[in-house]
């Protein structure tokens, strides 16, 4: 069985981030999404409700792709969460050169770490290359409109969340 993880924060779940989830699910038999707890980064969501949002989202992934989508919370390396969860390889999603040289550093690092996984990036979809979860929640903040970025449950969450219904 193949086996990938695709982590992140996820805070909140983009429509940048179901469009990776899908196609990587194509990829795989079993396609792990990495919930990182991160404490440091302050999240506006939950770790239960990072989770549930992901689980939402991604039954319906599961029925298109024919590959098992599941959630999985982590805290430690990602390397040692892709040796717990059985990946052999980790999928990552870029938007922009900058993010391929943070990645290209963390590629070098995990393959010192382990060098049984491999690491497929997969290039955000054109018209999802701006969206990132941080600018989805200022804008948001700041009363825009997020609808264009995220589902529907996802903008409903952001909005009861920031205290705009």
């Amino acid at each position: 069985m193949r086996i990938g993880l695709y982590p992140g924060t996820f805070d909140p779940i983009t429509l940048g981030h179901i469009d990776i989830i899908r196609r990587a699910a194509i990829l795989v038999d079993r396609l792990v999404i990495g919930v990182a707890i991160n404490r440091d980064k302050g999240p506006l969501f939950s770790l239960e409700e990072r989770v549930a949002m992901i689980e939402a989202e991604c039954a319906k992934l599961t029925e298109q792709t024919g590959s098992e989508i599941v959630a999985h919370p982590f805290e430690n390396l990602l390397i040692d969460c892709a040796n717990d969860v059985g990946a052999q390889v980790i999928l990552r999603g870029l938007r922009a050169v900058a993010d391929f040289e943070y990645e290209y550093q963390m590629v070098g690092m995990n393959r010192m770490l382990d060098n049984n996984i491999e690491t497929v990036f997969l290039m955000a979809d054109a018209k999802h290359q701006a969206i990132a979860s941080k600018l989805v929640k200022e804008i948001a903040r700041l009363d825009g409109d997020v609808s264009k970025f995220v589902t529907p449950a996802v903008n409903d969450a952001l909005l009861e969340r920031l205290g705009k219904r």
